[in-house]
């Protein structure tokens, strides 16, 4: 039998899924209602866009194909409305190598964007830090004001656990009624205290049923060296990293060094979300992680969307 970290164990727990077995290309688990509809459908969402970056809008149910385990399944419902409420939650790193530089306020001024972006009284938000556990600092709200000043008052202190913090801020955002839902990281690096596996980090990608956006806030001249010692690891130990956690959920890696930067990262998610297609297919009746292949019927046109999820 496989052995697995006690960490990789706790991020398993959190979601849900009954057995240490795991392999990205079979795995019996137990139901997992936090990420599952009442119906037994799969929400995909789903960011088409052209090969210059341009959402491309204007497509019915019939222009996707959507492949579950390779076999083609029928799109049971899809939407697409730019004015439907976003419900994000921002997820920001407070580990203690948050202290070096000016890696608070540039996370500070990260999060002060998001809220920019977002539509007093309609778009609703929630806050949490992490570090070597999750602390919600602020519950869902659409009052933008209150949760304004939620990083004001705490200093990054200790380890990071950053899969165990997606994991549980996606139980909490999963609830949520908003058409359009995405954890959004605001922290400092790729690596965590967590080393895992590329498959193991698929697995838990694809029992997140929300995009995972990942704004590294670090200096241009340590970004470098970061991917490249990020890089090493990976490649001398077969593990994955937050842009893996990114691609595999259907959201996105970037970097932000400046006020300039951040800015247009931050707006690039948001956009990104107010134009997302929302599809629904049936769920497999297998207890079993199921790949998914979402394309579209038209030249040149791009899809970011979820790689999976589980069945049963």
């Amino acid at each position: 039998m496989k052995q697995f970290a006690p960490a990789v164990l706790a991020i398993v727990a959190g979601l849900g899924i009954g057995a240490p077995e795991l392999s990205a290309q079979r795995q019996t688990v137990e139901a997992l209602p936090s990420f599952k509809s009442a119906l037994d459908l799969v929400t995909i969402q789903a960011s088409v866009r052209d090969r210059r970056g341009r959402p491309i809008g204007g497509l019915t149910a019939a222009d996707f194909d959507v492949l579950d385990n390779g076999h083609q399944t029928p799109v049971v419902s899809l939407s697409f409305d730019r004015d439907a409420p976003v419900s994000l939650a921002v997820l920001v790193d407070m580990s203690g190598s948050m202290r070096l530089g000016e890696k608070v306020d540039m996370a500070r001024h990260a999060f002060d964007s998001v809220l920019a972006q977002l539509q007093e009284g309609r778009d609703e938000v929630a806050v949490f830090t992490f570090d070597s556990a999750l602390h919600e600092r602020r519950g869902f709200t659409t009052d933008l004001r209150q949760a304004g000043d939620a990083l004001d008052e705490f200093e990054p202190f200790g380890t990071t656990s950053l899969y165990d913090a997606a994991a549980a801020t996606a139980r909490r955002l999963s609830d949520r009624s908003a058409t359009h839902k995405a954890i959004v990281v605001l922290t400092d690096g790729l690596d965590t205290t967590s080393r895992l596996s590329a498959r193991e980090v698929s697995d838990l990608a694809s029992a997140i049923d929300v995009p995972v956006y990942v704004v590294a806030t670090i200096p241009s001249v340590d970004q470098r060296a970061l991917l490249q010692s990020t890089a090493r690891a990976t490649a001398a130990s077969a593990t994955a990293d937050l842009r893996d956690l990114a691609d595999w959920t259907g959201g996105q890696f970037s970097f932000a060094s400046t006020t300039v930067e951040t800015l247009a990262a931050v707006t690039q998610v948001i956009v990104e979300l107010r134009q997302q297609y929302v599809l629904s297919i049936e769920a497999g009746a297998a207890a079993e992680w199921r790949k998914l292949d979402v394309r579209v019927r038209r030249p040149a046109a791009l899809v970011r969307a979820r790689s999976g999820y589980f069945g049963g």
